[in-house]
């Protein structure tokens, strides 16, 4: 896979379905998304509040005309660091049919740039502990596990 057969775009509303279905197409996503149809309503707000905040791009990686790839990167300003910037990058999904081609690599060399056109210091994830082959891809990619992360779940 090279980085030049994928195009990065945004997403758009038309794609929101495909994205619940690759975010649904594992098994820790199984038990949090909800992919049926028609489609929650929730999907579609979150999706209008992403689309309309300048500090959050949620960007699919395109072969062709097919959606191959998702990612959420969101840019935050902090105090620290001299008021400097930070991304953070969620929801990273590769379409089933085509993981273990690249395409995942590609999408975070995509995303790192895209940090440092936004003057980022720095770019950060989470990952689920029960992800193993998740956190060797990141380390690999050169991301360090630096610090613990802490979530406190909401009931809904």
């Amino acid at each position: 896979m090279t980085e030049h057969t994928l195009v990065f775009r945004p997403a758009n509303r038309e794609d929101v379905p495909l994205i619940v279905q690759m975010l649904a197409d594992d098994p820790l996503g199984a038990k949090r998304e909800r992919f049926e149809t028609p489609l929650p309503e929730s999907y579609m707000a979150a999706f209008d509040a992403i689309a309309s905040d300048s500090n959050n791009e949620l960007v699919v990686a395109c072969l062709g005309s097919k959606v191959v790839g998702v990612l959420q990167i969101t840019f935050i300003p902090y105090l620290t660091y001299r008021g400097g910037w930070r991304a953070l990058i969620e929801g990273v999904r590769i379409a089933a049919d085509v993981r273990s081609e690249g395409i995942g690599r590609c999408m975070f060399e995509w995303a790192i740039q895209r940090a440092r056109e936004r003057k980022c210091h720095l770019v950060q994830l989470t990952t689920d502990k029960a992800r193993p082959e998740a956190l060797r891809f990141y380390e690999n990619l050169g991301f360090v596990a630096s610090h613990e992360g802490m979530k406190l779940h909401f009931s809904n």
